[in-house]
């Protein structure tokens, strides 16, 4: 005799209730497993600070002796287009490279920066002279340019500084685009990596049309951007009443967040919120801004780190280095933006400290990658006179304050007159040597010629002739100026570095000026 079981009946409610409940899951776990992938991927790009220096601004900023940590890193700014060949970098329109490496011992510095474990990366552009692609249009000539930068200073990172009218400029965005996308094809055939930072003019409201405009245009050109980086400065008139320079920064942050999440969807790209902040850059320029009411602080600079840690922020910087101390009382007017200080309190605390904070350094360029011969770190270097770059040091000798000499592989500067102090003495304090490091002697280095003028140039000194304070006189095609009122006082003292002559004699690079000047006319 068999026994039924009652059972129950299919319920359509209850069928779409467990469908419902089986897709929500699914969905949930993708989501989960999305969200997995987009951590893991923000995780292998670190967060990392680099401020930026300003290499040809005076006073000369010493990045190659780090005060910290903080500033270990550094951007160098700005290659632009030389003022004779558009297609030429050139620092500021001021120097080539290689006016740069004899002029500023930018080689040498930068070498001696990767000494102590520190980096740098190079801008090209800025709101100031001629981005190279603006008006070099030879693509061939244009990647070249790009590439003897990088190439020639070993570069694992650039930043395009696009705003102004080479923003406006989409042929010459879509010009430099295509020069840099060939530029990293070809290091990536190298096995050399090259991270692209594009940085852009930003609003609390986010980036311009023309910004995500170019951020398109990179993408669509095969770029591959390591980010964004937007520069929370000068907000002006955007910058709506109440709102301070840190709020405007972080409703700038986010709302090109957004911005870059939907330039990136449109160009194929699907990145996860956290990768995607790991594509934003912040800098902020400290202190007093261009714009008189926008002023940068350091309480600023501790909510916009915070702000940055929280998020993961894939970069921060500042503008600039050369900045980041207290104006002098001596300096009347801190409405007017200085290069040499930031123009607000800062009691002890530096910018660089508190924005760099809990970051990296940029990223180094791979050690197996050749170093170039311009700037690689000598490691057994002979103080021969016929290879040093300046005078090998001496005992004997008599130096002034901005002397340079060679000693045991390295290039020294005197701080002030010296004799017989030895340039890497190990028992004199920072501030007591009266010598400062520059750098290594570099591989290739050669001495630097003793600038004379042809007869003629100016009168012939004569121990008859009185001279008045300013008066120039020449000996042995060298150049004196008069420091006060003298007569029958040879210059020949002031060769010596005597310095209590009443001579003064000209530099090199005074000399190259005045054969410049007369070779003009």
């Amino acid at each position: 005799m068999s026994k039924r079981f009652p059972g129950r009946k299919l319920s359509w409610i209850r069928l779409t209730v467990l469908l419902v409940g089986v897709a929500l899951l699914a969905t949930a776990g993708v989501a989960g497993w999305r969200t997995y992938q987009d951590v893991q991927a923000a995780a292998a790009s670190p967060s990392s600070f680099a401020g930026y220096v300003d290499v040809t601004a005076t006073p000369r900023y010493a990045f190659e002796q780090p005060a910290s940590d903080d500033n270990k890193s550094v951007v160098l700014s700005f290659i632009v287009a030389d003022a004779k060949d558009s297609c030429q970098p050139s620092w500021g329109a001021a120097y080539s490279l290689d006016a740069a490496a004899s002029d500023l011992d930018l080689d040498r510095r930068i070498a001696r920066l990767r000494q102590v474990g520190g980096n740098i990366a190079v801008s090209f552009g800025g709101l100031i002279n001629h981005e190279l692609a603006s008006v070099c249009t030879d693509d061939r000539r244009l990647q070249k340019a790009y590439a003897t930068v990088v190439e020639r200073y070993d570069l694992a990172m650039i930043d395009l500084d696009v705003e102004g009218t080479a923003l406006a400029d989409k042929t010459a965005v879509a010009r430099q685009a295509k020069a840099i996308a060939a530029l990293q094809q070809d290091r990536h055939a190298k096995g050399k990596d090259l991270a692209v930072w594009l940085t852009l003019p930003v609003a609390p409201h986010g980036l311009t049309a023309d910004g995500t405009a170019a951020v398109g245009q990179m993408l669509a050109a095969g770029v591959d951007l390591a980010g964004v980086n937007i520069m929370t400065m000068d907000y002006g008139a955007s910058r709506v009443g109440g709102q301070s320079m840190l709020q405007a920064s972080i409703a700038a942050a986010e709302s090109t967040h957004a911005q870059l999440a939907t330039v990136y969807a449109a160009a194929h790209q699907d990145l996860g919120a956290q990768t995607l902040w790991r594509k934003v850059g912040l800098t902020p320029m400290i202190g007093q801004n261009d714009v008189v009411a926008d002023v940068f602080t350091v309480a600023d600079a501790h909510g916009l780190s915070s702000f940055a840690q929280e998020k993961g922020i894939g970069r921060m910087s500042m503008w600039s280095l050369n900045r980041d101390a207290e104006c002098s009382p001596n300096y009347p007017n801190l409405t007017v933006v200085s290069d040499a200080c930031s123009g607000v309190a800062q009691g002890e605390a530096s910018f660089a400290q508190v924005l760099g904070g809990g970051m990296q350094f940029i990223a180094a360029a791979p050690p197996s990658s050749a170093v170039s011969s311009n700037t690689a770190t000598a490691t057994a270097v002979v103080d021969d006179p016929a290879t040093s770059p300046y005078p090998v040091w001496s005992d004997l000798a008599t130096y002034v304050q901005s002397d340079r000499i060679v000693w045991q592989g390295n290039v020294y500067e005197a701080k002030w007159w010296t004799k017989g102090d030895v340039p890497n003495d190990p028992l004199h304090e920072g501030a007591q040597t009266p010598w400062k490091l520059i750098g290594p002697v570099l591989p290739g280095d050669k001495p630097r010629p003793d600038v004379v003028v042809p007869a003629g140039t100016y009168p012939e000194w004569s121990p008859t002739t009185v001279y008045l304070k300013g008066d120039r006189a020449m000996l042995e095609g060298h150049v004196f100026e008069a420091k006060w009122w003298v007569q029958a006082q040879s210059p020949e003292a002031a060769l010596q570095g005597a310095t209590d002559s009443a001579w003064l004699k000209l530099s090199n690079d005074e000399m190259s000026k005045i054969l410049a000047d007369k070779a003009a006319k």
